[in-house]
């Protein structure tokens, strides 16, 4: 599965559970280092790669951010009934 092929779509990355996400995130990363290593070692053939990569890594944490915060909210209404 190339990650980075075409840009995901947050409603796809919300029909993921949280350790998908984070192993997608791990792959993305690893993809992000090796195209930015590739761009300063033999030039930058597709520089668009590197924007969705990085926009799909801000993507998925962004989710992961809200499903934390939606959970902490819960758990301090739960506290303070």
């Amino acid at each position: 599965m190339n990650l980075g092929a075409l840009a995901m779509k947050p409603s796809e990355i919300r029909g993921k559970e949280d350790a998908e996400i984070l192993f997608d995130i791990e792959k993305l990363e690893k993809e992000l280092f090796d195209l930015n290593f590739r761009s300063l070692t033999e030039g930058n053939p597709d520089p668009a790669k590197i924007r969705r990569t990085r926009r799909d890594l801000a993507r998925m944490r962004t989710i992961l951010r809200e499903r934390e915060l939606h959970l902490r909210g819960q758990e301090s209404r739960e506290e303070s009934r």
